[in-house]
C-alpha cells in the first residue's frame, strides 16, 4: 500500500518538474494560512499532489502547507495520511535555484510518533527523490524512469554549516555556536531553500542545518508537520540526529518526540551529524 503512495508522488514530481520548466512564476493576490504570498505554481503543485493522493484507496486524508485544514476522505478504508509542502523554496524559484517538495506519511493520525515514511523531491539540474523508511534511498529520474542510485548515510562529523534566519535576529548563544563552527573550518552553504540545503548535507556526509528561535520568529519559521518532522525522520534513518524546541529554543528535544497543537505549527529546528548536534546541545544547555 505504501508503494502506491510513493508511485503517486513520483508521477506528481514529473508533472511538477515539467510545470517549473515553463517558468511562469507570477505571484497571486492570495496568501496561505502561514502568511506567505502564493505563486501560481504553489497552487498548481498543491493541486497536483492533492488530486493524485486522494484517488488512492490507501489514503485516509491529506494536509498541505497551502491548505487551511486537513482534508479527510468520506467513507474511506485507508489508514495513511500524507502531509506535504508542495513547493518548498518557491521564493527562490525565479532565480533558477533548486527547489523541492517535502512529504511525510503518517499512520492513522498526524503526529510525529506515527510517521512511518518520509521524503522529498528536488527539482534541480536532475529530478531526484529521496525516500526514508528503514533506510534512506536516493532515486534519480532519467530515460523515462526512476532509478535507485544508492542510500544516503551521514558521517559522525561533517564539514558544512547551513544557518537559517536573519543574523541580526539570532540570540547571542546561537551566534556563538555558528561562529565557533566556522572557526573550526566549516564551510558556509545556504541557498534559502530547505530541500537543497538539507539534500546537500545528506549527499556530502554531514554538517549542521539550523533554523533557530529568533527575535522576529520566537517559535521558528519552518512548519513541523510538512517540513520538520519528515526531515527529522530522514536524518535519523541516515544516522544523524534532529532536535528542536519551543519559545526561545531552550530545552531542545528529539524532534520526533515533540507534540504540536495545530497542523501549521512551526518549531525551531537543528538537523545534523551526531557531532554537530552535540555542539548544539552544549551551546543551548
Amino acid at each position: 500500500m505504501l508503494y502506491s503512495i510513493i508511485d503517486a508522488l513520483q508521477k506528481s514530481a514529473i508533472h511538477i518538474d515539467s510545470l517549473l520548466k515553463k517558468c511562469k512564476f507570477e505571484y497571486l493576490d492570495s496568501i496561505n494560512i502561514t502568511g506567505d504570498n502564493q505563486l501560481g505554481v504553489d497552487v498548481e503543485a498543491n493541486n497536483i499532489f492533492k488530486e493524485a493522493l486522494l484517488e488512492l484507496d490507501a489514503i485516509k486524508g491529506i494536509c498541505s502547507e497551502e491548505e487551511n485544514e486537513a482534508i479527510y476522505k468520506k467513507d474511506s478504508n485507508g489508514v495513511y495520511l500524507v502531509a506535504f509542502d508542495p513547493l518548498d523554496g518557491s521564493s527562490i524559484v525565479s532565480s533558477n535555484l533548486s527547489v523541492g517538495s517535502i512529504f511525510g506519511i503518517y499512520n492513522e493520525e498526524f503526529c510525529a510518533k506515527n510517521l512511518i515514511a518520509s521524503g522529498y523531491i528536488i527539482y534541480g539540474p536532475r529530478l531526484e527523490m529521496v525516500v526514508a523508511q528503514d533506510s534512506v534511498n536516493h532515486y534519480v529520474y532519467s530515460d523515462g524512469g526512476w532509478r535507485n542510485i544508492g542510500s544516503l548515510t551521514l558521517n559522525d562529523k561533517g564539514k558544512i554549516n547551513s544557518p537559517g534566519g536573519t543574523q541580526k535576529n539570532w540570540s547571542t548563544k546561537h551566534k556563538i555556536l555558528i561562529e565557533s563552527l566556522f572557526l573550526e573550518g566549516y564551510r558556509l552553504r545556504y541557498s534559502g531553500g530547505m530541500v537543497p540545503d538539507l539534500h546537500n548535507l545528506l549527499c556530502k556526509g554531514g554538517g549542521l542545518f539550523s533554523y533557530p528561535s529568533t527575535s522576529d520568529a520566537p517559535n521558528g519559521k519552518l512548519r513541523a508537520l510538512f517540513e520538520i518532522f519528515p526531515f527529522a525522520f530522514i536524518f535519523e534513518k541516515a544516522g544523524g540526529e534532529a532536535i528542536g524546541g519551543i519559545s526561545d529554543g531552550s530545552g531542545l528535544s528529539r524532534i520526533l518526540d515533540l507534540k504540536i497543537d495545530s497542523i501549521h505549527q512551526s518549531l525551531p529546528c537543528f538537523f545534523g551529524s551526531k557531532y554537530e548536534i552535540e555542539r548544539v546541545k552544549l551551546a543551548y544547555k
